[in-house]
């Protein structure tokens, strides 16, 4: 060969290789730089900013979701309830589909609560579209009877809201591992200290209260790269919006959250009525 040739054949970048034009590839390789997609399929959030940003455009299947939230049995619900309504409306994202595939007839799936912090509020739920009907709520002893009861909702294909403040993150993997054989969602509610441990779930969230009814979120672990900034959802429910007071008004502003309650803190908190119970979903009522 000559040493022209030589020179330009040195100089031309490498042809990549014949295997990653494979078409049964496609949506199975990405990127670290960019958004991963996956060949799983995704559930729509609700929300079309978070859905730019989640790999694959939704909340993922066949993997547990961890949300750290401070304010647990509040701000979950309001996040998950329109992509746990796509769970009861459309049913299984897996569903075979072809010629022989027949419609299943209309079923309700469950959606198993682990350990919620508080009792669940039904008239709140169904406000939110969610059929009381279809929870299951289970109240355990122990952290280690918790994390049975999920694992093995998820082996059969049960949708699972679980509040595991204590869990350590070999029991997180146990969960994922689990959840690789499960088209139903996980979600995982820990508290916010949790994001000091390493976790094996693909995706995790920080959720904060933001302004008036939104929701701050941020990504702090995904497939791709680093979320940057905060996204500020609006998430008060339809149903919830006629229990506003006057927009005219001026709301109050609202005293920050301490670790521990103080006396002043506590006489400036609104007083509820003897009848009323401060259930988690009538407090977005109720705080509007």
């Amino acid at each position: 060969m000559l040493p022209s040739a030589l020179a330009t054949a040195a100089s031309a970048p490498p042809a990549p290789p014949a295997a990653l034009d494979d078409p049964r590839l496609q949506g199975r390789l990405w990127r670290g730089s960019s958004l991963g997609g996956g060949a799983e399929p995704t559930r729509p959030s609700g929300f079309a900013a978070l859905d730019a940003e989640l790999p694959g455009g939704g909340w993922p299947t066949r993997a547990a979701v961890e949300l750290l939230t401070p304010q647990a049995g509040v701000l979950e619900w309001r996040l998950l309830a329109p992509t746990l309504r796509h769970w009861w409306q459309t049913g299984d994202a897996s569903a075979p589909s072809g010629r022989r595939a027949r419609p299943a007839p209309p079923r309700q799936r469950p959606l198993l609560l682990v350990n919620p912090p508080h009792t669940p509020h039904l008239p709140g739920l169904q406000a939110l579209g969610l059929p009381p009907s279809a929870l299951i709520w289970v109240a355990t002893a122990t952290p280690a009877e918790a994390l049975w009861a999920a694992e093995q909702a998820v082996k059969v294909q049960v949708a699972v809201l679980a509040w595991l403040p204590e869990a350590r993150p070999e029991q997180v993997r146990r969960l994922q591992v689990s959840a690789l054989g499960s088209d139903a969602p996980l979600f995982l509610l820990r508290p916010p200290a949790a994001a000091r441990q390493s976790s094996a779930a693909p995706l995790r969230l920080s959720v904060q209260p933001g302004a008036g009814e939104a929701l701050a979120v941020h990504l702090l672990k995904r497939r791709g790269p680093a979320h940057e900034g905060w996204l500020l959802l609006p998430a008060l429910p339809d149903a919830l919006a006629p229990l506003r007071p006057d927009t005219g008004r001026t709301a109050p502003p609202v005293p920050a959250l301490t670790p521990a309650f103080t006396p002043a803190l506590v006489s400036a908190l609104p007083a509820l009525p003897a009848q009323e119970r401060p259930h988690a979903l009538a407090r977005t009522a109720l705080h509007a």
